[in-house]
């Protein structure tokens, strides 16, 4: 679509948006009224019950697993070595009741306002975005979508949340209590600083939740102002993110949703706060000093104005004085990072910062930003992988019918679980390493994911990051492909957790220390794979996975047994069709020499 030029070419493409534009918004908010209660009372319902149901049994495993983090007999058990030093575990069995009693509360007011917050809004976007220029039948897809669908994924969270509370909250607990290698230290604090934290996070939460809660207030009203000024040139003159046809539709809605977004920052500044408070106590613990601590509580505040005055496009810096918190750190060091970010900031130009608002200029379409949500292709390309390699290890019988049962009906999947996804990943970790790949290869050797161009999501490097980190220890390595082949099947085949689980192996190298290398590439690589499997979505996909391999297997199995049952009964009826053609050849023989007069 062209953009209109001239005053009184915008001011008609205004005109003859808003029709179009509040008849969509009407009806989004109809679907919302209908569908909103009901996806309200599945989500807050089911969340409840679960958090209700399971609050005593994760009050009494917390407190026995942190108890129980030390050896100790008691008549024929042996409990697990310390994890926490002593003093460490009297202070966290001391402050357990606060959070223990806050999940419940926090838990339920956060299901509430998810529910309102995705009941109303997931019919209204899905009603604007049936309007886009993939959709056919846009009428139909209008008055349907968002409805159905929205009451799916509601189901979809209290699974996901059930899932979360009852299996990965236990697995954390169970690693708490796992036995650690002899020469490991275990995590202690130092008593005699635990005063001096405790009073700066007492003073600092206070502090500053009121003046970083006044900060967001006072640069609330620029925030609006600046957006819906921002927006409606955009959505006027059809530039930046309303360049295109589709988008038009969401300029309208962007920019009534727009003061919903402004409390919602302020929301989140003041709940953030909280933490930046008390973390007051973590500097002085680690710097030792409670003067550390109080001018940390000074500077976050002029730390968070900056970032505002940043957010907003305000004047650079702050007027709020910033003291040094950090004894480690120059006291120049700061600044001139600061001036380093400025500068770079100057040179590019302050529009490449818009990428930090609601609406950028490089999203094309709220539609399009969804459909980009770069960590959600990465997942989906793990459990693709795993279910092409999950095919693989079932021909080469590296994973038995009896492996998914037991995943599928026992609901034991800790085994299968880790080495199927940890087999899959190091396919993909040998394959870069032999591209000579900068990241990682996926997606059948046509997408390099690295760093670059990788999602900015903080889970997703927590794991991606160490992996890199693994491909480049492979690569180091030169293993070869007798080697690599044996990697694999003992990815599958062993636990991997002591040296002499290879004795009895096929594993072409006898370096003791190179198999102990790839021994601590593998154990590192299945405790990644532990750590997603604790994803709350890891587990119903991953459920679905296996169920469909499970599917799979046994109609091969059926079909192999029906092919032999008719292999079978071929070879009978072959065998009596030639039992009976003998006995016919039998009496044809006997019939001659009878009518020969032969006897």
């Amino acid at each position: 679509m062209e953009v209109p030029a001239g005053f009184l070419a915008k001011l008609w493409s205004f005109l003859s948006f808003l029709p179009f534009f509040l008849l969509l918004f009407i009806l989004g908010l109809l679907k919302a009224a209908l569908v909103g209660p009901a996806v309200l009372g599945i989500i807050l319902i089911g969340n409840s019950a679960v958090i209700m149901g399971l609050w005593t049994a994760h009050f009494v495993w917390t407190y026995y697993c942190v108890a129980n983090s030390q050896r100790f007999h008691f008549l024929a058990y042996n409990f697990r070595t310390k994890k926490l030093g002593p003093v460490l575990k009297v202070v966290v069995l001391v402050s357990l009741p606060v959070p223990l009693v806050l999940w419940p509360i926090s838990g339920i007011v956060g299901s509430l306002l998810g529910g309102v917050a995705y009941g109303c809004f997931a019919p209204l976007l899905a009603t604007f975005e049936a309007v886009g220029g993939n959709v056919t039948d846009k009428f139909y897809h209008c008055f349907v979508d968002g409805c159905w669908s929205t009451i799916k994924v509601g189901c979809t969270v209290v699974q996901d949340f059930t899932d979360f509370c009852f299996h990965s909250y236990f697995s954390y607990m169970d690693e708490l209590i796992e036995t650690v290698l002899p020469d490991e230290r275990p995590t202690d604090i130092k008593l005699s600083k635990l005063p001096g934290c405790l009073l700066a996070s007492l003073i600092g939460l206070p502090v500053d939740v009121i003046l970083i809660t006044a900060v967001a207030l006072w640069k609330s009203p620029y925030m609006l102002f600046k957006g819906w000024k921002r927006l409606l040139e955009d959505l006027i003159g059809r530039e930046g993110p309303f360049l295109e046809t589709v988008c038009v539709p969401f300029a309208g809605l962007a920019i009534i949703l727009w003061p919903l977004a402004v409390v919602g920052g302020v929301i989140g500044a003041t709940v953030s706060s909280f933490f930046l408070g008390l973390y007051s106590g973590v500097i002085v613990y680690q710097e030792g000093s409670l003067l550390m601590g109080l001018a940390y509580i000074v500077s976050v505040v002029s730390l968070f104005d900056e970032y505002a005055n940043d957010l907003l496009y305000l004047r650079e810096g702050s007027c709020l004085p910033r003291p040094e918190y950090r004894r480690n750190m120059g006291p120049s060091t700061e600044r001139k990072k600061l001036a380093e970010n400025h500068n770079t900031d100057s040179k590019n130009g302050r529009e490449n910062s818009y990428r930090s608002k609601l609406i950028t200029e490089k999203s094309r379409t709220l539609k399009w930003e969804i459909q980009q949500y770069k960590p959600m292709q990465v997942w989906d390309w793990l459990f693709k992988s795993c279910e092409v390699n999950g095919r693989i290890l079932l021909h080469d019988g590296l994973i038995t019918l009896e492996d998914i049962e037991e995943c599928m009906l026992k609901g034991n999947c800790k085994k299968l679980g880790v080495q199927l996804p940890a087999w899959s990943i190091l396919q993909c970790l040998l394959a870069s390493g032999k591209s000579n790949s900068s990241g990682l290869v996926i997606s059948d050797h046509e997408v390099e994911l690295t760093t670059m161009n990788g999602p900015r999501d903080k889970v997703f490097e927590w794991f991606v990051g160490p992996l890199l980190v693994i491909k480049e220890q492979l690569k180091r390595v030169h293993l070869d492909e007798i080697e690599e082949n044996c990697l694999r099947e003992l990815v599958i085949r062993c636990r991997n957790e002591k040296p002499e689980e290879w004795d009895g192996t096929e594993f072409a190298s006898s370096d003791i220390v190179r198999r102990a290398q790839l021994q601590s590439i593998i154990r590192r690589l299945q405790g990644i794979v532990a750590s997603m499997s604790r994803i709350p979505t890891f587990r119903r996909r991953f459920r679905n996975l296996v169920k469909l391999l499970y599917i799979e297997t046994l109609q091969a199995s059926a079909s192999a047994n029906h092919m032999r049952e008719i292999l079978k009964d071929s070879r009978s009826c072959i065998q009596s069709e030639e039992e009976k053609g003998s006995d016919d050849t039998l009496n044809k023989e006997h019939r001659t020499y009878d009518n020969g007069n032969v006897v």
